[in-house]
């Protein structure tokens, strides 16, 4: 039963594969773009530096490649390099900005190619599948398949375009992540820190978020204590007293001891539900019952605001992943609630490799930010604490996108 599901799913799961991997191609494009860009600017400089009059714009190249660079490895989840050295010859001696220099002649050039490449086989897989509902309406030359190789004259040869579309939609959906593989893999090799960097890069993120794993977990112990001190303790206190008081007025008013024990059980009936609501703040039971996605499906059912789940994660992560993912999702739609004035809501959730995405869209006025004291520094803690990346994007007018990721092995 496993394995057949596993069939039906095997087509859904590679089209998902190919829309995530052509995603990531259009991220690419858009740095390959800037890429060209910067190329062009140096390629420039150094013609003016055989001039002499090239040097007063190396500092500025320099600083242009940093930026491009910088933006790929947003992109890529790779850290930041420490700061380019001062001068422009410490500069190019740098080892990290030579191979800035490479990924840069790599991206500019061959990685806009695949993004290209991907792209048109995009579209001419619309032009093709949609070829029959078309083809008659045009001028009879211009009635052919997106490579032109020959003219469609009947219905037969309309839909034998549309065939050729089909097996071009077959073809982009298994070769789309290798080119988004392809695409990445000079920016992972090239923009990555080099070992010893890398270390002492690592050991300095990992004190800091081994800092910010504490104070989390300081704030999450003070919130517990608070909702046990402000709401569950006085509802018990309360019960004693209503039960002291039943005791004194059993004898002499036994109807008045009977109002006074149901207002008792009224209390430990509402002592009972905020301690359930304790208990699933800090571990939902939805999530060891169940999974994540159904986890996000039970808040998104809970939210005033309506959501779309998008979610897909073959296998289940470790429980402090999904509880970190869960708690993301809740905070955010609580923010979107509150504050955001959207209309809807979308929550997707993607498993790439060895880390979780989640992204939280909503169509709301924007202007979200962490200053506002709408719980997004505790999100960022939160998940920096799990060595994962935050990110917010919130222009005024919206949208509003939030987007996290979490390491989660192998």
């Amino acid at each position: 039963m496993a394995t057949e599901d596993a069939r039906r799913r095997y087509p859904v799961a590679r089209a998902r594969a190919a829309l995530d991997a052509l995603e990531r191609l259009v991220g690419g494009m858009g740095t390959a773009i800037l890429a060209v860009a910067a190329l062009l600017w140096l390629l420039g400089t150094a013609v003016l530096c055989l001039a002499g009059i090239g040097l007063l714009l190396v500092p500025l190249g320099l600083r242009l490649l940093r930026v491009v660079a910088d933006r790929e490895r947003a992109r890529l989840d790779i850290l930041p390099p420490p700061p380019l050295p001062r001068g422009p010859r410490a500069a190019l001696a740098d080892v990290t900005v030579r191979r800035e220099l490479g990924w840069l002649g790599w991206h500019s050039t061959f990685g806009l190619l695949l993004s290209l490449t991907s792209l048109t086989l995009a579209v001419d897989v619309m032009h093709d599948a949609s070829f029959p509902v078309w083809w008659w309406f045009v001028s009879p030359g211009d009635a052919t398949p997106a490579q032109g190789f020959f003219t469609a004259t009947n219905w037969g040869d309309a839909f034998g375009v549309c065939l050729f579309g089909v097996a071009t939609l077959v073809v982009l959906v298994l070769i789309t992540p290798l080119l988004a593989r392809l695409q990445e893999w000079p920016g992972n090799r090239l923009l990555a820190p080099h070992r010893g960097t890398d270390l002492a890069l690592r050991v300095a993120e990992l004190t800091a978020t081994r800092a910010a794993a504490l104070d989390a977990h300081a704030v999450e112990l003070r919130r517990i204590e608070r909702s046990l001190h402000d709401g569950t303790q006085n509802r018990l206190v309360a019960v004693n007293v209503l039960l002291g008081a039943a005791k004194r007025a059993l004898t002499r008013d036994p109807a008045a001891a009977e109002e006074i024990l149901d207002r008792a059980q009224d209390a430990a009936e509402q002592a009972l539900a905020e301690l359930r609501g304790v208990v699933r703040s800090i571990l939902p039971p939805v999530l060891t019952e169940r999974s994540l996605p159904d986890a996000l499906s039970a808040l998104a059912a809970d939210c005033p605001v309506a959501c779309r789940i998008d979610a897909e994660l073959p296998g289940r992560p470790a429980v402090s992943v999904q509880v970190t993912a869960y708690f993301v999702v809740a905070e955010a739609l609580t923010n979107v609630a509150k504050h955001s004035g959207a209309s809807t809501a979308t929550i997707r959730l993607r498993r790439d490799r060895d880390r979780v995405h989640v992204e939280v869209t909503d169509d709301g006025r924007g202007g979200a930010h962490e200053d506002t004291g709408s719980g997004l520094t505790g999100i960022r803690r939160r998940v920096e604490a799990h060595d994962g990346s935050f990110a917010l994007a919130s222009p005024a007018g919206g949208p509003t996108t939030l987007r996290v990721s979490l390491p989660c092995g192998s």
